[in-house]
């Protein structure tokens, strides 16, 4: 009998997944339409003329960032030009060429060779040999949080001391208090895949979130937290209570850009991963609905070699675990009892 029973909940679930999928999927865009780590109106520009060699535009673009201190963008577009240059380097190798003391040339060379040496079997030594050149990077741009992100980063690598990684810290946050790249790598640092634990990496972001912004992504850290729970090993780390608030608290995050943004796309992408390691497809539906055609590598590409692939299909199956759970004759499923947006 409850093989029976079994049974009949398969093929009903089979039947409203066929009936209702199609109709579910129309409201997000086509597959061929979603593109990955889509650039900004400002640094497309510089993106296209480093390809070409050019490297003034992304100096002018890195300026710009640092005379408004404008860290966050400033972070992001270090990153991205870093990983164009790790393959086509030639522009960052002229501009250094003619700028060898350029703050920004400094950091964005610093940050490709911060990458690749966490690429290397050796890493903790390539790192340990970057350090003056870490330096040169945090003494040319006082103000700068992003170099002491940098600094994080390499402390982490290469196995510091915890009062090593407070003093850092305590630079970084004085540059900006609320910097988001740097709260990730603080977080990082915390986590129990390196020198902390799930209850400590929590507990940090947990608390940086509630003193964070309105509309800051740093409120979106406790997801960050939840993600590398979900990596580790099951039955380890802190209550599903306490993932589900900080997928909550993502979601209200999320809520308040328009959709489409690729200001909080990195977070959206993670977010609906997160939401879908913790059965809540109704939810994932609705934020691949705000993420629209702007996919991200991060969290993709730690879950396969092609992050493209994994994001379209995390979304297919949000789309068949919604259709499943729609009964005949209803519209878009609403949230099911208890907590909201829950199965």
């Amino acid at each position: 009998m409850i093989r029976t029973m079994s049974l009949l909940r398969a093929l009903i679930g089979t039947a409203r997944m066929v009936r209702h999928a199609p109709r579910l999927a129309a409201g997000l865009p086509p597959d061929d339409d979603v593109l990955l780590d889509v650039p900004d109106g400002r640094l497309a520009p510089a993106l296209v003329a480093a390809a070409q060699g050019d490297p003034e535009p992304a100096a002018k673009l890195l300026a710009t960032t640092r005379d408004a201190a404008d860290w966050e963008n400033r972070d992001r577009y270090v990153t991205r030009l870093s990983t164009f240059a790790y393959s086509r380097d030639e522009w960052l190798r002229h501009w250094l060429s003619t700028a060898p003391h350029d703050p920004d040339a400094l950091l964005v060379k610093a940050q490709l060779a911060v990458r690749r040496a966490w690429e290397s079997p050796a890493r903790a030594e390539r790192l340990r040999e970057l350090g003056p050149l870490i330096e040169a990077a945090t003494d040319a741009a006082p103000r700068d949080p992003v170099p002491w992100r940098l600094a994080l980063d390499h402390a982490r690598g290469t196995h510091a001391r915890h009062t090593e990684f407070e003093a850092l810290w305590e630079q970084a946050v004085r540059r900006a208090p609320h910097h988001y790249g740097c709260h990730v790598a603080a977080l990082k640092y915390l986590s129990a895949q390196w020198y902390g634990s799930h209850r400590e990496c929590f507990d940090f972001a947990e608390q940086a979130a509630e003193d964070a912004l309105p509309g800051s992504l740093v409120q979106a850290l406790p997801v960050r937290a939840a993600f590398a729970q979900l990596l580790s090993e099951p039955g380890q780390g802190v209550a599903g209570d306490r993932m589900d608030a900080a997928a909550d608290r993502a979601l209200a995050l999320s809520a308040a850009y328009p959709a489409g943004d690729l200001w909080p796309a990195e977070v959206r992408n993670l977010l609906v991963h997160v939401l879908l390691g913790r059965a809540r497809h109704h939810d994932a539906l609705a934020e691949f609905a705000r993420i629209g055609t702007r996919a991200t590598s991060f969290p993709w590409r730690l879950l396969a070699d092609d992050p493209l692939g994994a994001f379209l299909e995390a979304r297919t199956a949000a789309v068949r675990a919604v259709a499943r759970r729609t009964r005949a004759g209803a519209g878009h499923p609403g949230p099911a009892p208890g907590r909201p947006g829950r199965w």
